[in-house]
């Protein structure tokens, strides 16, 4: 992935801004949603987009760090990445969540890349996966009520 002829250098997850940590890990995980989506067979357009809302929502992600947190699932290591993405201050707050919500799903990212930059593919897929069931979870009671 390193491409040294294009100037590219190795990067220090453990150094690197929260904010920055957070934007790879939006990436990375709306790719992960997508494949996901796409191989569960959701594949017409409207349908899809509306689906991979429900995964990618800030309140869907700060859900999963705070069940994440309260089960106790993390290292002190990942925990710490947590409390430096929920604390960055980015400047703005989108319109449909509140600050707290944002600032969870904001360290929720920062996890996703702290991990992905230190190549730790399991652990990333764990986490992702464990957060595919909670949102899952969730599509089935609101189905059903």
């Amino acid at each position: 992935m390193l491409d040294e002829e294009r100037g590219e250098k190795q990067v220090d997850a453990r150094q690197l801004n929260a904010l920055a940590l957070a934007y790879m890990g939006d990436a990375i995980y709306d790719m992960y949603v997508r494949h996901h989506l796409i191989a569960r067979g959701r594949v017409r357009p409207q349908k899809l987009h509306q689906t991979t809302t429900s995964y990618v929502s800030a309140k869907a992600q700060a859900r999963a760090v705070r069940s994440l947190l309260d089960k106790q699932e993390l290292t002190e290591e990942e925990e710490a990445v947590v409390r430096r993405g929920r604390n960055a201050k980015s400047g703005t707050v989108p319109k449909n969540t509140d600050q707290n919500t944002y600032r969870h799903s904001t360290a929720f990212e920062a996890l996703l890349g702290f991990l992905y930059f230190l190549e730790r593919k399991e652990r990333l897929e764990r986490i992702i996966y464990y957060t595919f069931t909670l949102v899952e979870e969730e599509q089935e009671r609101s189905e059903k009520s």
